[in-house]
């Protein structure tokens, strides 16, 4: 079968997602390595983790991107705070100056403009001002470190709000008029306040101990001059830091960049695990050739790490690449896939807790139903949990109504479910069939571990042995995993081919959208394809 897949490596806004059908070599299996380099990778991939190994690699993944994402979501959500209220500010002073005698009555019109009379306005031109703010992705680092940089799309958000409030106002035809005038002050000022708070933040987020925590960790693979420009141009400013070099193929030939060495190329793995790496930047792709790009991508998607590179050649665009520029250099990398947007996630998550709770509400029957029938047929416990791993790494318990006999992997050793399993309930193949045990995963998606929609989470054991021989297989922990996912309404799931499953899942995140979440929702109700 054709390597047909894709690979993303996620942090936060950026992932690498590679085309389907680019032909990458499966590093670790049983393609013929050459290099040096490449060799070494073998044998290291070779020793897969135990269960024990597999937890604590996790573990450190998840401690890496989970701390960050946290404080960033902190800060994320303390700048919109800000930005709510300084537009009530804005609107409430507007109404007090247009209320008092600073304003002539010629302007102010027959219409009251206390801040009784504009409540509606109020409201309305403050939902409208939020609704512009969070649609033109102002709350990512970058963005909260340079309010200069954004200045003007807060002026286009603000004005599309004194639009629509007038052009509401005039297709409403009250009567006396609305005061346009009021509309006026009101975004000039909520402009003022907004700035003004974003100038504060900025501050804020400058902060050492902060910015120590928000900022990525850029790692560069190859030195020379590149490296020593990428170094100078990531300086306090800079939403990333400066890590080190790691030695590739071409000497290097700057004295300076000696002390901050990282190691050769065949220990790459290591090194972005160990210093904690959230991107790295490859400058010479040319004399690693095809191959060589191969393994620094995959390598970088198995730990989590953005990856770009210095665009020598271009035989190996991949999809949704965007350039970039650090210190004069661009660079390539994906940028814009549909969840890497701050508005994006908060849309699907809104979904994902809407869904949560009417879905623990209606399936409460249905889990206290066959939850008895589960314990009629098998005494025991009648919820089954099991570790499963997610975004970023994140391990986490998933539950499931127990659909098997009690202890099912009596060695502990994962094994797929096959037709006619030995080892499940009669009532179990009901369930199984429709999805019924599935259900008490609700709980999962209102604590945010899963979404209703998306890859399905696998063991961290499986994960680590599938990592190594499946192209591209990390990918999928972009995003949150699903209660039922493009993969599984497709038929591939349980013991199905893997690569098959791997490039669906791939593409949903590349092509993701909330239609099409309600669309595989839907679906999943008609689905019956290999579900034993």
């Amino acid at each position: 079968m054709s390597q047909e897949s894709a690979s993303s490596v996620s942090s936060d806004d950026l992932s690498l997602v590679s085309r389907a059908a680019l032909p990458f070599p499966k590093y670790g299996g049983s393609t013929t390595v050459r290099a040096p380099w490449q060799r070494k990778h073998a044998r290291q991939v070779d020793n897969v983790p135990d269960r024990d190994g597999a937890h604590n690699v996790h573990a450190a993944a998840e401690g890496k991107h989970e701390s960050r994402e946290s404080v960033m979501a902190i800060v994320s959500m303390t700048a919109i705070l800000g930005d709510f209220a300084a537009i009530v500010f804005g609107f409430l002073v507007s109404a007090l100056i247009c209320e008092g005698n600073w304003v002539p009555a010629s302007l102010k019109g027959a219409r009251d403009v206390s801040i009784r009379g504009s409540f509606n306005y109020i409201v309305l031109g403050t939902a409208l001002a939020m609704c512009a703010l969070v649609g033109r992705d102002l709350y990512t680092y970058r963005s909260l470190m340079t309010p200069s940089n954004i200045r003007p799309r807060i002026y286009r958000a603000l004005g599309f709000c004194l639009l629509t409030l007038t052009g509401i106002s005039a297709a409403v035809r009250t009567d006396p008029p609305a005061p346009w005038v009021f509309f006026i002050f009101a975004s000039v000022l909520s402009f003022v306040c907004v700035y003004s708070w974003r100038l504060l933040m900025a501050r804020i987020v400058r902060l050492p101990a902060l910015a120590s925590r928000l900022r990525r960790r850029l790692v560069v693979i190859g030195g020379g001059n590149q490296a020593l420009r990428i170094r100078e141009a990531l300086d306090g400013n800079s939403d990333m830091e400066f890590v080190g070099w790691v030695q590739a193929i071409k000497p290097n030939p700057v004295a300076e960049l000696d002390k901050c060495r990282l190691g050769p190329l065949h220990e790459l793995e290591g090194i972005l695990r160990n210093h904690a790496v959230s991107v790295a930047v490859l400058t010479e792709p040319e004399s690693l050739q095809r191959e060589g790009v191969s393994f620094v991508a995959a390598t970088c998607e198995k730990e989590h790490v953005q990856f770009k590179m210095v665009p020598h050649f271009f035989d190996i665009l991949i999809s949704g690449i965007r350039p970039d520029n650090i210190g004069g250099i661009q660079l390539l990398g994906v940028n814009c896939l549909p969840l890497s947007g701050f508005r994006a996630r908060v849309i699907k998550r809104m979904v994902d807790i809407v869904g949560a709770v009417v879905g623990l509400v209606l399936s409460a029957p249905l889990i206290a139903i066959f939850g008895a029938l589960v314990y009629l047929e098998s005494p025991g416990p009648v919820l089954y949990r099991q570790i499963r791993q997610g975004r970023n790494g994140r391990l986490f318990y998933i539950f499931k109504l127990r659909s098997m006999q009690v202890n099912a992997e009596g060695h502990g050793q994962a094994q797929w479910a096959r037709p006619d399993d030995h080892r499940r309930l009669r009532i179990g193949a009901f369930m199984r069939k429709w999805n019924i045990d599935e259900v008490p995963q609700f709980w999962n998606v209102l604590k945010g571990e899963m979404s209703l929609v998306g890859p399905r989470p696998e063991r961290p054991e499986l994960i680590a042995r599938f990592k190594t021989k499946i192209p591209h297989y990390q990918a999928r922990h972009m995003c949150r995993p699903g209660m039922t996912g493009w993969a599984q309404i497709n038929g591939w799931r349980g013991n199905t081919d893997l690569e098959e499953r791997i490039r669906h899942d791939i593409w949903y995140v590349e092509n993701w959208s909330i239609w099409l979440d309600f669309w595989i929702m839907l679906q999943t109700f008609f689905s019956r394809e290999n579900a034993y």
